[in-house]
């Protein structure tokens, strides 16, 4: 079901919802346009809406530019520091973290304030993650390379960095149960997991030969230790267990079609995985027994899917169904979507990730 859509002010390429709990209805859109010609540039933006599906409610209410972002993510609930910050991950080689302020007078909405900024790298800065704990983050680079910068009291230092791959680091992201471990893709086609209590990094494992194409994402099960998914540009979601990772655990792994950029569990129903699927849409998985399903697609971008997640809500047994909602977006055509899937099985969730 529509909720609501709008244009962006550039190229869309992420979307992520707030899972602080008196910030869940706001969720923040990254932009990524170059310029060309004698001096080309990469110019960004971050949009912040206030989303409430129940009534339909949809409003931009601040707008920062930037450089131009590739990777944003919400630092994690739980962490070292219990308030909404954003970290961007942008062309210029910069990591920057942004605090939400709220409003002074108790309404819904905000800022986005620049509390650190520090340029890690002459390459770009191409994706993110948070460690559980919040931190430090790894970053990957546009040479292959990743960094691992820490936060503290509004400070980020980078701590570690080392060479991961041959070309492009498109996914990074830590394991949330063993935060020791960071797994890295790339455009080489290489799925790497490295063991940070070594200086430089151990390599715990890696596979060269599952992806026949670019490794585009990487999400750890939160309800499960041993498994994770991967994306790749070959367009299949391929189940891992981490415990025998020289193969997939489903052979056939899932087929989605167009590239899997993206992939986001659901937060709260075991199993459910949302897909951004760049030439093809967006695609929710249901994932039961070691095995996938694609159980419902959406088609109604028209461009490159890049940017995909789930509101975290959780509501009563009887409106479970409206706990489900999904922001999109797509590139060239700068669309932003609020919407509801509409299979049942997305609502009942499955039992196994």
């Amino acid at each position: 079901m529509e909720v609501a859509h709008c244009y962006l002010d550039g190229n869309a390429d992420a979307v992520e919802f707030c899972p602080h709990d008196l910030h869940r209805h706001v969720l923040a859109a990254a932009t990524y346009t170059l310029q060309e010609g004698d001096r080309p540039s990469r110019s960004g933006s971050i949009s912040l809406f206030d989303v409430d599906a129940d009534d339909g409610r949809f409003d931009l209410f601040h707008r920062v530019e930037t450089a131009g972002i590739f990777d944003i993510k919400w630092n994690p609930v739980g962490g070292a520091v219990d308030r909404p910050m954003l970290a961007q991950a942008d062309a210029d080689g910069c990591l920057r973290i942004h605090d939400l302020e709220c409003s002074s007078d108790g309404e819904k909405g905000g800022v986005l304030r620049e509390i650190s900024g520090e340029k890690i790298s002459s390459s770009m800065c191409l994706c993110l993650d948070w460690n559980p704990s919040a931190t430090s983050i790894s970053v990957g680079l546009s040479n292959g390379s990743v960094s691992i910068v820490s936060f503290s009291e509004s400070q980020l230092d980078v701590s570690q960095e080392w060479k991961a791959h041959d070309f492009e680091l498109w996914a990074t992201s830590f394991d949330m149960h063993q935060p020791q471990l960071v797994y890295t893709g790339s455009d080489d086609c290489k799925f790497s997991c490295w063991d940070l209590r070594d200086s430089p990094p151990n390599m715990a494992f890696q596979n060269s030969k599952a992806h026949k194409m670019g490794v585009c994402c990487i999400a750890k099960c939160p309800s499960n230790p041993n498994t994770l998914v991967t994306g790749s540009y070959d367009e299949y979601l391929r189940l891992w267990d981490v415990r025998s990772i020289s193969k997939p655990v489903n052979e056939t792994s899932i087929h989605l079609g167009g590239g899997v950029w993206r992939v986001k569990h659901h937060p709260y129903i075991p199993g459910l995985v949302l897909a951004a699927c760049m030439h093809n849409g967006f695609a929710i998985v249901k994932i039961e027994d070691d095995k996938g399903e694609l159980i419902e697609t959406y088609g109604k971008h028209g461009s490159l899917a890049y940017g995909a997640d789930w509101q975290r809500r959780e509501l009563a047994q009887e409106d479970k169904q409206k706990s489900n909602v999904v922001a999109t977006c797509s590139f060239y055509d700068r669309l932003l979507r609020v919407w509801m899937p509409g299979n049942n099985k997305v609502t009942l969730g499955s039992r196994h990730c």
